[in-house]
């Protein structure tokens, strides 16, 4: 990065200094900007306020006026309200930085603050943050989704890059999908794997997760090096009576994990299909086996 790309140190301000906001407010702390004021509804958020940013809790509008840079972590459902009410209060933003961190939404979300004269960056953590400690140290290395204006672009990957992570271009009509894309992999994969523990704690298993553990890993690893190539199990070998088995099994114990198991079969069929993984006689049992259509 040449030192023309790196922005000045900066009065950052945390309008929600939960935790991703206090997370992403003191790696950049770290990077040499300056925390000048935070705000927080929760106790908690506001304890973190002290603990993380060094600053006592201030009110939005306080925090607006003394920062340059102005991280708005909030909830996703409620950043339009916060950026609405920022504007109705008639808080100065001409010539801020206004960086939502959000997956899902884009610049519209920030363009009635983008017309008072704020500067609209999206940057998005592609990271979990649990609340512990140790959450600051998870951020190195983790992409960033980057969407702005492009004369902020550098900018906006530059604050990525001091936060230790590695800015990775998104367009702004193309947020919806990136973040589905996400959470299609993250948040069900959880959904998935909880309830595989709990049909076998069902059958007996005491500890589920060291059973699945090394089992998930290496479908992990395999996926992320080979894509759908590391793709093992019976739809791809086209064992479509064990599959049948496997419905029938989860009608009995569980109903609703049953009409998920038949929705992902069928778009691994589906792509092990596209993919050559699997002959179309294969696919052709594997579809009387789910009772629907795996063509596309």
């Amino acid at each position: 990065m040449d030192a023309g790309d790196r922005p000045a140190r900066l009065a950052v301000g945390v309008l929600g200094a939960g935790k991703v906001g206090s997370v992403l407010g003191a790696a950049l702390a770290q990077a040499g900007h300056r925390v000048v004021a935070a705000s927080g509804v929760s106790d908690r958020s506001q304890r973190w306020a002290v603990e993380r940013l060094g600053v006592q809790p201030s009110r939005p509008d306080e925090v607006v006026a003394a920062a340059e840079l102005i991280l708005l972590t909030v909830p996703d459902d409620t950043l339009p309200d916060l950026v609405a009410g920022l504007v109705a209060t008639g808080a100065d933003l001409r010539g801020k930085l206004l960086a939502h961190c959000s997956g899902a939404y884009g610049l519209a979300v920030l363009e009635p603050a983008a017309l008072e004269g704020a500067l609209p960056l999206a940057l998005h953590p592609v990271m979990t943050f649990t609340g512990r400690d140790d959450d600051l140290n998870r951020i190195t290395g983790i992409s960033f989704g980057v969407t702005s204006p492009e004369p902020l672009r550098p900018i906006a990957e530059a604050l990525v890059v001091e936060m230790g992570g590695e800015p990775v271009w998104i367009a702004d009509e193309d947020r919806a999908l990136y973040h589905a894309a996400l959470a299609n992999a993250a948040n069900h994969m959880v959904t998935l794997i909880a309830e595989s523990e709990d049909l076998l704690q069902r059958i007996g298993v005491e500890h589920p997760g060291r059973m699945l553990g090394p089992l998930l890993g290496a479908a992990l690893d395999n996926v992320l090096r080979l894509g759908i190539g590391g793709l093992t199990g019976p739809v791809v070998r086209g064992d479509a009576g064990t599959v049948r088995k496997h419905v029938d099994a989860l009608i009995l114990a569980a109903p609703e994990a049953a009409d998920a198991y038949v929705a992902l079969a069928r778009l691994t069929a589906d792509r092990a299909l596209a993919a050559g993984l699997l002959k179309p006689e294969e696919a052709e049992r594997l579809l009387d086996a789910l009772g629907g259509n795996i063509w596309t």
